[in-house]
């Protein structure tokens, strides 16, 4: 072969070699286009889903529903007591939460008694934040339940009964809805089928969201968070730990020469007339 040949022949070899790795550099480049904009793409949607998302959670959400009786803007405070006692108790609660269980033994019966006697009107606060840091459902089927019994006007009762038999904050046991009906066994009048219809179709759901994203707005950072007349009383107030005497000495130092309000029994109040009402926008305490 002679040497002119030879040199095409070479040269053929070395312009196909040449043409294979451009050829395979391109191939790499377009992979990496069709990956990259996958990625992109993907980013993208995650971005767009997590603005849906954000949104979503801060959409302010209206009830559908409100349990009966049911005040303030909105209807999301549960009232016990009279109307038109002198001085108003209000009370943000988590059914799951451990240091309300706490407060609720200690105190449930001197209020109880307060209210009895037209000294306060209580404003409950049902809220249920729990549920977003421990797993599960307790809070929002306990705070439904509660709605439930205040729509079938047995709500102090079995709201005493909830926090008597409350689990640890660990044990989800509230949002097994069975729990929450049998409890309704030791509250007469209570046990029936509409309020096991209530509870198991989740009816005051929209309300129960509602309540705590009023309190997300609040200001306040924890439950219990108690007001006597729009002031902080609990966990403390100022140098004076409160105790159930010092709540009452407080109610009647707060109530001197006003004549009491008329209840109902079992602490159901009358159709409100005038009244001491609760703040809409109370100042948060350090609670």
């Amino acid at each position: 072969m002679s040497e002119k040949n030879r040199e095409g022949k070479r040269t053929a070899r070395e312009r196909m070699l040449a043409e294979r790795v451009a050829d395979e550099a391109r191939g790499r480049r377009k992979k990496k286009l069709v990956v990259g904009g996958v990625v992109l793409a993907v980013i993208t949607a995650a971005v767009v889903t997590g603005v849906v998302v954000q949104n979503e959670r801060s959409k302010p959400e209206t009830p559908t529903a409100a349990p009966t009786g049911t005040i303030g803007d909105k209807n999301l405070v549960i009232p016990v007591g009279a109307a038109n006692a002198p001085s108003v108790l209000t009370v943000y609660e988590d059914p799951r939460c451990p240091a309300c269980g706490g407060f609720e033994r200690e105190f449930s019966a001197t209020i109880d008694q307060l209210e009895d006697a037209g000294k306060i009107y209580t404003n409950y606060h049902i809220v249920s934040f729990i549920d977003r840091a421990v797993p599960g459902k307790g809070s929002k089927n306990g705070a439904n339940a509660l709605a439930c019994a205040q729509d079938a006007g047995h709500f102090r009762d079995y709201h005493d009964v909830l926090y008597r038999n409350q689990p640890d904050e660990t044990n989800d046991a509230f949002g097994n809805k069975a729990v929450l009906i049998n409890l309704a066994k030791q509250v007469e009048g209570l046990d029936t089928p509409a309020f096991e219809a209530c509870v198991n179709d989740n009816k005051y759901g929209g309300w129960v969201s509602a309540v705590q994203q009023d309190f997300d707005k609040s200001g306040y950072k924890s439950t219990p968070t108690v007001l006597l007349n729009g002031q902080p009383v609990y966990p403390k107030n100022g140098t004076e730990e409160i105790t159930p005497q010092n709540l009452v000495k407080w109610v009647d130092a707060a109530n001197q020469g006003k004549q009491p309000g008329t209840t109902g029994s079992h602490g159901q109040s009358p159709a409100p007339t005038s009244t001491a009402s609760e703040s809409n926008n109370p100042s948060p305490s350090a609670g």
